[in-house]
């Protein structure tokens, strides 16, 4: 079985390439556009292996993405490729316009021709799969409530935005064109080769470099955490197992304020790498200015996955997260480069003229 994973150099990508690669009787090719996010040292354990190959282009660019398609045969494209960090669409919507919609559109027009040009027998096989996010679904209150696949989508920022609009082009070509879509929707993602903007990854790295760990807020906002890994196995089974025109919420069953998501990282760190001062690093924690429509909660219903397609996470998010902070201890050479050339642990998405701190 042949894939095309769009966006395979980024966090879950490479998570998805790597779990694929695993597999001989699976062929995988990694089509990233390699922007700021994209890091090919993130597939270094797969690089040499015979069935993985590496192509960089754009989605936006259609004959590229079809030349892809007829040379490498595909069997199943896996939709990745995406810009996904909140903070980054406040400060810049238009990216996310061009890439998450514009991109998403151009990827259907190319598939769909792909798709009407093979053989009866492989377009029954034939899946396109889009991956998308719970920040579709909107806010969920403190007190209750969990998204399910039919929860009205009602997004928040311009990144949850542009991944609805993406999500619903999707649909739409499967419903008008008859295009066979899987689509999944996932709750906060965490792990291995994590970019450092993100709210685990930025506190690790702080507190490393014995820098403030900024808060928004009261640090009250829930998010449901998935360990990577995890859901690269959910994404396989989407994949190669979902039914046509079918959705798949993918959650860990772990949510966490981020406040206690914070002081877990710091109590994981004065075990495994005490402050040459003494004290906690609990004691570097900053609340500062929240950032425009933070939603409060999400919380992700993964039943339909687990009764349809077996799937259950693996970790809990205690096992997760100590495997994800002895990673990063453990591989400066891969996070090292990222803070010292792209991104530092700057604040993105807050108003101007405030003062800018990576924040959770």
């Amino acid at each position: 079985m042949n894939f095309l994973v769009t966006g395979g150099a980024g966090f879950i990508g490479s998570a998805v390439c790597r779990h694929l690669c695993a597999n001989p009787a699976y062929r995988v090719t990694n089509l990233d556009k390699l922007t700021y996010a994209g890091n090919l040292a993130s597939l270094r354990p797969i690089e040499n292996a015979h069935n993985y190959r590496f192509e960089q282009a754009d989605i936006c660019d259609e004959k590229a993405v079809l030349d892809i398609l007829r040379r490498d045969d595909i069997d199943i494209v896996m939709n990745l490729a995406a810009e996904s960090h909140v903070d980054r669409s406040i400060d810049g919507p238009g990216t996310f316009i061009e890439t998450n919609i514009v991109g998403t559109y151009r990827m259907l027009n190319t598939t769909l021709e792909y798709w009407r040009g093979l053989p009866e027998d492989r377009k029954t096989r034939f899946r396109f799969h889009h991956v998308s996010t719970d920040e579709v679904f909107g806010d969920l209150p403190f007190d209750g409530g969990m998204f399910i696949e039919e929860t009205p989508y009602a997004p928040s920022s311009p990144y949850s935005a542009s991944k609805a609009a993406s999500d619903h082009l999707v649909r739409a070509w499967h419903e008008t064109y008859g295009l066979p879509v899987v689509l999944s929707n996932c709750s906060n993602n965490y792990g291995p080769y994590h970019f450092p903007e993100k709210l685990i990854p930025l506190v690790i790295l702080n507190a490393l470099d014995e820098k403030p760990l900024p808060v928004y807020g009261a640090g009250a906002n829930v998010r449901d955490w998935l360990f990577v890994e995890d859901h690269a196995r959910a994404l396989e089974l989407v994949a190669t197992t979902g039914r046509p025109g079918e959705s798949y919420n993918v959650g860990g069953n772990s949510e966490r304020t981020n406040l206690s998501v914070v002081e877990t990282i710091c109590d994981l760190l004065d075990l495994r790498r005490p402050r040459a001062g003494g004290g906690s690093y609990r004691d570097l924690i900053s609340f500062v200015t929240d950032r425009p429509g933070h939603d409060r909660r999400y919380a992700i219903d993964a039943s339909k996955i687990s009764r349809d397609l077996g799937w259950t996470p693996r970790e809990n998010f205690d096992s997760g997260l100590a495997r994800t902070v002895d990673w990063f201890l453990d591989n400066k050479w891969w996070w090292g480069p990222i803070r010292d050339q792209r991104y530092n642990g700057e604040r993105l998405g807050q108003v101007l003229g405030e003062n800018r701190k990576g924040a959770a």
